[in-house]
């Protein structure tokens, strides 16, 4: 077996070059060489964020992405003429050779099972990733921010 060696970024666990893939529990992905003799493809930190954040959002149940601040943040940069949503709010990604891992801040509604839901979401997120970038997703931190009340809605429309 190959000497595998691992980079410790606060929670996340991402494979340095030169380690060998070593298959998931119960999950054997296919992964396609991203080096090759007729060169090598990178993917950036930024892809594999877009990606995580839209495969998330999928997800029957999952409100919002991102904290408070950032959320008000992006609802300010939407209201300016030519502003566009940020599908990668709320996730933080760490990008290495051939492994990466996802950290998620996601608002949930009311009424949902967050238990299942978070492992829905993290199920739709390491297939859609590594369908995606053939990098093998190491984990997908998922933390709850949030609750999402709908007549908290009707609350703010009405103050409006």
């Amino acid at each position: 077996m190959a000497d595998t060696s691992t980079q410790k970024a606060g929670s996340q666990a991402v494979e340095q070059e030169g380690a060998e893939r070593i298959p998931g529990q119960g999950r054997s992905t296919e992964v396609v060489r991203l080096q090759s003799d007729r060169g090598r493809t990178s993917i950036a930190d930024g892809v594999v964020a877009k990606i995580a954040g839209i495969a998330a959002r999928d997800i029957s149940g999952v409100y919002a992405l991102g904290s408070g601040a950032a959320r008000a943040f992006a609802a300010v940069r939407q209201r300016v003429p030519g502003g566009k949503p940020n599908v990668a709010q709320g996730v933080n990604v760490e990008v290495g050779e051939k492994q990466c891992a996802v950290d998620l801040a996601i608002v949930v509604e009311y009424g949902v099972p967050i238990a299942e839901l978070a492992a829905a979401v993290r199920e739709n997120v390491i297939t859609s990733v590594e369908r995606m970038t053939a990098l093998e997703v190491v984990e997908v931190n998922i933390a709850v921010d949030d609750i999402h009340i709908s007549y908290e809605d009707d609350n703010e429309r009405q103050l409006q």
